[in-house]
């Protein structure tokens, strides 16, 4: 039987960037469990699943387009210091959270300090990166 859309599916996998590194891996833990072709996995991995059978083994490289797609300068945000919350000491490289338009957390790293403003980037960190999977199948339903 071969995992096709609407199955629920669970894999494991470790997710690597092409300097070897890995970004993610749920081989110490649960196996990742999803909707084939339900939307709930970026594009290129949801379609790497489709047609692989229990016990299949694969690697797959996603490009930027079919993971997090590519780095956005719109994505970069300007807050004047005046705007900042006085508890707040931005530093390079610190993570926050703003509330989006729809009300849902948004990640944001700094990335710029200076007198006048602070600036913040929401890209996802792996925007923009070629990603790669080692997939295998362990159940199909």
């Amino acid at each position: 039987m071969q995992a096709k859309k609407g199955d629920n599916v669970q894999v494991h996998y470790t997710g690597k960037l092409e300097d070897g590194s890995v970004f993610d891996s749920s081989v110490q833990r649960e196996p990742l469990g999803f909707t084939v072709g339900g939307g709930q996995m970026i594009q290129g991995f949801d379609a790497a699943v489709n047609g692989m059978a229990v016990g299949d083994k694969k690697t797959v490289t996603i490009p930027a387009a079919e993971a997090y797609g590519e780095r956005r300068d719109d994505m970069l945000i300007d807050v004047p210091r005046t705007q900042v919350p006085a508890d707040i000491k931005p530093e390079i490289g610190m993570q926050l959270t703003l509330q989006g338009g729809n009300g849902q957390p948004m990640p944001v790293i700094v990335i710029h300090v200076d007198d006048e403003k602070i600036t913040l980037d929401a890209n996802h960190q792996l925007a923009g990166k070629d990603l790669i999977f080692d997939i295998e199948l362990v159940k199909i339903g």
